[in-house]
């Protein structure tokens, strides 16, 4: 891909960058080539010119021209003529280093070569004969619907019940007029930001979050009102694992307050990539502080029902008809069937589809017609799931104590994946190497703003045990080559050998 980005363009992927934290020049190459490492900013692609991006960030020229000077040493920008250099990645010298042309963005469904092992993105693969006998079932149901136009914004009626259903078990009674039918989670949060949030409106997010969440919001131009989770504290020597920390929400009130976000966006079942779950303690202090700083609680359930411990929590939408929820088959049961779900209240339904037309105008039926058996019989496939998920947990964190002593993977308490935290702040240059050992990686600052989380890296446990013992040898294998090689670190921006040890 070749071309230019404007500078108001690239401000807005930069968000809130000058924390103060660094010379300006370094916080500004720092966080231009975290976009270009993560995808956000394409390869090939020319910056804006020095003084252009400087008039747009109210900065100096000098400050721009250092930023764009460091780049260049790191090879992340060519040297182009004038100051229009082009996105590149860095190439290692003779006797090792990474080659050109991978795929570091972290996105998923991007083409992955043979013999990778993709850790980007945590899925899993279908639910094999649940998910072919519902779609069989769906295509003797179909002749009853084609007489009609096919066109449903809301969704088809027996999957709406279906998902209501669902609800009214779990102790929140709903009906069907309360569900609107989405092509996924992310269908559905785009939907809900459309008709929410306005340009400029605040958005509150955990941080680190979902990363396409933060992507979702940046590209509605809100603004990000990050709340960091607290730290974990390191567990027992040789274990792996962290104690449990859960959320703050003595700063989420302060923040709700403060801020007034129109709209918070959380994961309390299952936090990705934490793991975590809300108690239902701090759930009723959210929607208490939501609710007095009028803020609208978006609450993502893609993960509720990978439960891995079976510790029981009580819907968010329990507590408050104002929650709204997003749900979703692709984690329970597989990501390619494409449909999701908002359920709130039957007024909101009704304005999130008014702004779903201006999307799409329904989606398929066959395939809300398979979802509504699986929603039906939800249960089916998850005790076999979730034993395999509880194994590949259990693997991996040995695995984690046992090759890598100095990281610390926190347990999770569901979903499907461990947030590690890494000796060092190499998370970046980690993902940036690892195609070459055979993994691939989404790094620690796609997962927050303003290039946090280098400290960090998410490994899902999706993968059977003798491939996760493959990752992690090769995670084992690029950490040592960052340790051995001052050149490469140097190039990435890592710390030296003796922080990485």
């Amino acid at each position: 891909m070749s071309g230019s980005l404007n500078p108001s363009s690239l401000a807005r992927l930069l968000g809130e960058w000058n924390l103060g934290a660094a010379p300006a020049y370094r916080e500004l190459a720092d966080v231009v080539r975290l976009l270009v490492l993560d995808g956000r900013v394409p390869l090939n692609v020319a910056l804006p010119s020095e003084r252009a991006l400087a008039a747009t960030l109210g900065i100096s020229r000098t400050t721009v021209t250092a930023a764009y000077s460091l780049l260049r040493e790191q090879g992340l920008l060519s040297s182009g003529q004038g100051s229009r250099g082009r996105t590149c990645i860095p190439q290692a010298g003779p006797g090792g280093g990474r080659g050109s042309g991978a795929n570091l963005s972290g996105a998923p469904g991007l083409a992955v070569p043979d013999g990778i092992l993709d850790l980007a993105y945590a899925s899993l693969p279908a639910s094999g004969e649940v998910v072919h006998r519902a779609f069989a079932s769906a295509l003797t149901e179909l002749p009853a619907l084609l007489p009609g136009f096919g066109y449903d914004a809301l969704g088809v009626q027996p999957l709406r019940e279906a998902i209501a259903g669902h609800y009214s078990a779990a102790g929140v009674p709903t009906t069907a007029q309360q569900i609107l039918v989405t092509s996924g989670a992310q269908h559905a949060l785009n939907i809900v930001l459309r008709t929410l949030a306005g340009r400029s409106d605040k958005v509150l997010v955990e941080h680190p979050s979902y990363p396409n969440a933060i992507d979702a919001i940046r590209a509605a131009g809100c603004r990000l009102v990050p709340v960091a989770m607290p730290a974990n504290h390191a567990g027992a020597a040789g274990t792996g694992s962290t104690a449990r920390a859960g959320w703050d929400v003595g700063a989420l009130e302060t923040t709700l307050m403060q801020q007034r976000p129109a709209m918070a966006y959380v994961v309390p079942d299952f936090h990705n990539p934490t793991g975590r779950l809300m108690s239902d303690a701090q759930r009723r202090r959210l929607v208490r502080a939501a609710a007095a700083a009028g803020t609208i609680l978006v609450v993502d359930e893609t993960l509720r029902e990978l439960n891995l411990d079976g510790v029981a929590s009580t819907p968010l939408a329990a507590f408050s008809s104002a929650v709204v929820s997003i749900g979703s088959l692709s984690k329970s049961h597989w990501a390619g069937l494409r449909t999701g779900w908002i359920r709130a209240d039957e007024s909101l339904i009704q304005r999130f589809a008014a702004a779903r037309t201006t999307m799409d105008l329904g989606g398929p039926v066959v395939e809300q017609l398979a979802a509504a058996h699986l929603v039906n019989a939800l249960s089916e496939p998850l005790p076999a799931r979730l034993a395999t998920l509880r194994d590949n947990r259990d693997a991996l964190l040995d695995l984690i104590a046992g090759y890598l002593p100095g990281w610390q993977g926190e347990r999770p308490d569901g979903g499907l994946s461990v947030w590690c935290r890494l000796p060092a702040p190499i998370s970046t240059a980690l993902a940036v190497i690892a195609p070459d050992f055979g993994i691939r990686l989404a790094a620690g600052p796609r997962f927050g703003t303003g290039g946090a989380f280098e400290h960090y890296l998410r490994v899902p446990f999706t993968l059977p045990p003798d491939q996760l013992e493959t990752a992690v040898l090769a995670l084992r294998a690029a950490q040592d080559k960052l340790s051995a090689s001052p050149q490469l670190r140097r190039n990435l921006g890592a710390p030296p050998a003796a922080a990485i040890a």
